[in-house]
């Protein structure tokens, strides 16, 4: 089932990003090396490029510098995931070699993956299947910390009261 995710993160992130356009739209393959090309960004030694990514509420793939915010990113708007994908390019080859659903910003669950999936296949990308690595979510009731759940933990890192079983967002 299909979940619109809404910003969650800190009003101040968001006000402060709020005039950055919105992520770089990537609707067929050649969008992406554009994107790396009118951005500039660094291709690692190994060939690898990492960005924040968006997946808008229409199912288009929007990319922005991997140090951006997510909200950026989506303009503000609500997404169907968020996260950090890597693309390594080998010559004129261009592959998703690994991306996550980590974005404390918008907190999409692991379940978003066939938004991302369609997503990418829509933009002529491979997708790898599922989420390279998937984070868990959850905003501490008392202090309203977003913790990222580790080694299964549902403890809030900032005020370590216990943390919701379930998705709270």
């Amino acid at each position: 089932m299909t979940r619109l995710y809404h910003y969650v993160g800190p009003d101040e992130i968001a006000t402060a990003v709020a005039a950055i356009p919105i992520g770089f739209a990537i609707r067929q393959l050649q969008d992406v090396m554009r994107w790396i090309k009118e951005t500039e960004q660094h291709i690692n030694r190994d060939g690898s490029i990492i960005a924040t990514f968006t997946i808008d509420q229409h199912g288009t793939l929007h990319l922005a510098d991997r140090h951006s915010e997510h909200v950026a990113c989506a303009g503000g708007n609500p997404v169907l995931s968020a996260g950090e994908i890597t693309f390594v390019i080998n010559g004129e080859k261009l592959e998703v070699s690994a991306i996550t659903n980590q974005s404390t910003g918008y907190c999409p669950q692991a379940s978003s993956w066939p938004d991302v999936a369609n997503a990418l296949q829509l933009a002529g990308l491979a997708a790898p299947g599922h989420f390279s690595s998937s984070y868990e979510f959850r905003r501490c009731r008392l202090c309203q910390a977003i913790n990222i759940i580790k080694d299964g933990v549902l403890e809030c890192a900032l005020c370590e009261t216990a943390l919701p079983e379930d998705w709270n967002f």
